[in-house]
């Protein structure tokens, strides 16, 4: 009777002790893998900030280098003496409408010179060069003709250049 007893006991009071002890050393090893993460990330903290710095700079960086509405003409002017300096006849420059996006506007213009694949180089070369941000899209190149020893060809092209647009915009 007395070991019918202690095994009753031990089988209804005890088991279920086991079961609850067993779901708390799950929850526990949970908890300190939670635990775990969230120090990795406090020990990378410093670290994350600093990178958050930089990034904040080097954008900063980036939208200064964004025209205002004023400096928009100029930088017309750069990319044309550029392809001018360059050597390259002109045959179109037609700066197109401007297309608003987040914080700034993008101002394609359509370009199509005339000259060797050399000058294309040096033109694209020099677009990249300028001090504001300026890209080269579309671009399509045929062969027009010679022009004494030198294969001329034809460019077509789109520069989109960015502005910065105005806060209260």
């Amino acid at each position: 009777l007395f070991v019918a007893l202690v095994y009753a006991g031990w089988h209804f009071d005890i088991t279920k002790q086991r079961e609850e002890l067993a779901g708390l050393e799950r929850k526990e090893k949970e908890q300190i893998e939670v635990l775990d993460a969230r120090q990795k990330k406090a020990a990378n903290l410093d670290a994350l900030k600093e990178q958050m710095k930089e990034m904040e700079q080097s954008f900063g960086d980036m939208v200064r280098q964004l025209p205002n509405k004023t400096e928009v003409a100029g930088l017309l002017i750069d990319i044309s003496q550029t392809g001018l300096s360059a050597g390259l006849e002109f045959k179109l420059f037609e700066p197109r409408g401007e297309a608003p996006k987040e914080f700034y506007a993008e101002l394609p213009i359509n370009i199509s010179v005339v000259g060797d694949y050399h000058q294309f180089g040096e033109f694209v070369s020099g677009i990249a060069a300028l001090p504001r941000i300026v890209t080269t899209h579309d671009i399509v190149i045929t062969p027009t003709g010679k022009d004494g020893s030198v294969q001329l060809l034809s460019m077509n092209a789109v520069a989109k250049t960015y502005r910065a647009l105005e806060e209260e915009n």
